[in-house]
């Protein structure tokens, strides 16, 4: 079963950098990740959408393929792929994997002005290891929900916990 762990940051900028290192992290077996997205609550535009796969650039890619190939078959491959490009582009605008954006956009409306939180969709994790790597960030994380059971959930609390007073004490040494 995946789990939804949702965090936040003060910044978009720590925000994006946490989805990118870990990123590099799922390469060392650490985590694996189905869905991350970072949900911004801007001043002026609202609560933006950071999605980590571009649906509609990925559908483009595929209709254009076919489109081309239908295309040829009719014996005008340049308007085939252009028709393709643009069916993949909307059907993947349309297409919503990963972690529903009406909880996405619920998340971010909770979001102080300024702020933003990363929404991990996790099929495998090694939390202790990875709140390790990821501790100089934890002084600014905060847990803000999961759908773990109670006793992982109080783990993961303490874990961060744990991790933002070691960072903290490194800091200051």
């Amino acid at each position: 079963m995946n789990s939804l762990v949702v965090v936040g940051f003060p910044t978009v900028e720590e925000a994006e950098q946490v989805r990118r290192e870990l990123i590099d992290i799922q390469r060392e077996q650490l985590i694996a990740i189905e869905d991350a997205v970072v949900v911004e609550h801007d001043k002026e535009r609202g609560v933006q959408l950071r999605q980590a796969i571009n649906l509609s650039a990925a559908g483009a890619v595929g209709g254009g393929f076919w489109g081309t190939l239908v295309g040829l078959l009719f014996l005008n491959p340049l308007l085939g792929a252009a028709v393709g490009a643009g069916v993949g582009a909307a059907s993947g605008a349309l297409s919503d994997i990963g972690i529903n954006d009406g909880f996405l956009r619920e998340v971010g409306e909770t979001l102080p002005t300024g702020s933003a939180a990363l929404c991990l969709l996790v099929r495998d994790a090694t939390p202790d290891r990875l709140i390790e790597r990821l501790r100089s960030h934890a002084p600014h994380a905060r847990l803000l929900r999961t759908n773990l059971s109670h006793t992982d959930e109080e783990r993961l609390r303490q874990l961060l916990e744990r991790a933002s007073k070691q960072a903290e004490a490194l800091r200051l040494a």
